[in-house]
């Protein structure tokens, strides 16, 4: 088992933060990455998803900084050599890693009535580019630690918001709310329900142990074709409308109905993926309330799903399923994450996933001339204030 990033906790990010700023935080902040067990593109599209919070987390420091005229933010990171500066008053996307934290702290700052300077740092072990959703974690972590210093109450649930917002309408990446809300609402031993029409949610009981499959291939959902996907999943629910007026959105289409009108290719199949997909999320939440699993007919026929109808796998990922699913004690096995890239979960017993993982590094590794990182996860906590 690998780890895919040095490790980061609030020692390591109060240290960073004043060797660099050269003065203690005031507060402390961390979110994790997130899994998605089942229910992959339908977040964005009005549908269910199943995701877990994982144990990599990301941490933020953060601390009010005076004597500016103009409120600024500035950030630093335990894996970028440069200090990020940014306006908070008038804001503007520099395209760096910073924007994450500008695109939150921004709304923050300005909706009080004094317009504070901003410090803040972040140490991570929740590897960016893996769909682990380290953008999420970033931007979570953020705004507990950024209210914080504010003194602006922030419930969990709105920190999930203000995250999202800050990653739709600033970064510019049109995701739905999935990534953010397991990052803060994530909980021990449990996977969150999320309908993402309505932002409603609820529990449902996850004891299993996961093998995350990292196939070093990094993709961003900023240069990968997602909002392409997004299009083209809009273009299908507004032809959908033209036969069935009160759609409220492309999950809630059934598949009969996709099929029935025959839409253009590759509308088609985008619309059949995401109907499809919403309903094995409801059968998987079924499964796991009545003590059982997620099948791998559900697990193998999502990633199938995402192969075939969505595009959105490659032969990476696709091997990685197919192998894993070969060996003994394994349960099932899909792609996590938008795709293009990143990660997969291998879902079985531990003892079998802890037999499987050398043997599927080093397979890996002989077919792809790529070295893989892979380690064992189960359902962690959310977004948490560290120290105030």
């Amino acid at each position: 088992m690998t780890s895919p990033s040095p490790a980061a906790d609030a020692e390591s990010v109060r240290a960073l933060f004043v060797d660099r700023f050269g003065r203690p935080p005031e507060v402390i902040a961390s979110a994790p990455g997130r899994v998605n067990l089942i229910g992959e593109h339908t977040d964005y599209n009005g549908g269910e998803v199943l995701p877990i919070a994982i144990a990599r987390r990301t941490w933020v420091a953060a601390g009010r900084r005076e004597g500016d005229r103009e409120p600024t933010l500035r950030a630093v990171s335990a894996t970028h050599p440069s200090m990020g500066t940014s306006a908070l008053r008038t804001p503007t996307r520099s395209g760096d890693w910073w924007d994450y934290l500008t695109g939150v702290a921004a709304p923050l700052v300005t909706a009080g009535e004094s317009y504070t300077s901003l410090d803040l740092a972040v140490t991570s072990d929740v590897p960016a580019g893996a769909g682990l959703s380290s953008s999420a974690a970033l931007e979570v972590a953020t705004a507990l630690a950024v209210a914080g210093v504010l003194g602006v109450p922030l419930p969990l649930e709105e920190a999930a918001m203000t995250a999202w917002r800050a990653e739709t309408g600033f970064v510019g990446v049109a995701c739905g709310i999935m990534d953010q809300y397991a990052s803060a609402l994530g909980r021990a031993g449990e996977a969150l329900h999320l309908e993402c029409d309505t932002a409603r949610y609820d529990y449902a009981p996850f004891a299993d142990t996961l093998l995350i499959f990292d196939t070093a291939i990094p993709r961003s959902l900023r240069t990968s074709h997602y909002n392409e996907r997004r299009a083209e999943c809009d273009e299908a629910l507004r032809l959908l409308r033209e036969r069935w007026p009160a759609l409220p959105s492309l999950a809630a289409a059934e598949p009969e109905q996709v099929l029935e009108a025959r839409l253009p290719d590759p509308l088609d199949r985008r619309a059949l993926h995401v109907s499809r997909e919403t309903r094995r999320v409801r059968d998987a939440v079924a499964a796991l309330r009545a003590g059982g699993h997620i099948s791998r007919e559900l697990l193998v026929g999502s990633h199938e799903s995402l192969r075939d109808l969505y595009e959105c796998s490659r032969p990476e990922l696709d091997w990685v399923v197919e192998r894993s699913i070969t060996l003994p004690g394994v349960r099932g096995a899909r792609l996590t994450g938008a795709g293009w890239g990143g990660c997969a979960i291998v879902v079985g017993e531990e003892g079998a996933l802890r037999d499987a993982a050398p043997v599927l590094a080093r397979e890996y590794e002989a077919r792809f001339a790529l070295v893989p990182r892979l380690w064992l996860s189960s359902a962690s906590s959310g977004a948490r204030v560290e120290e105030m």
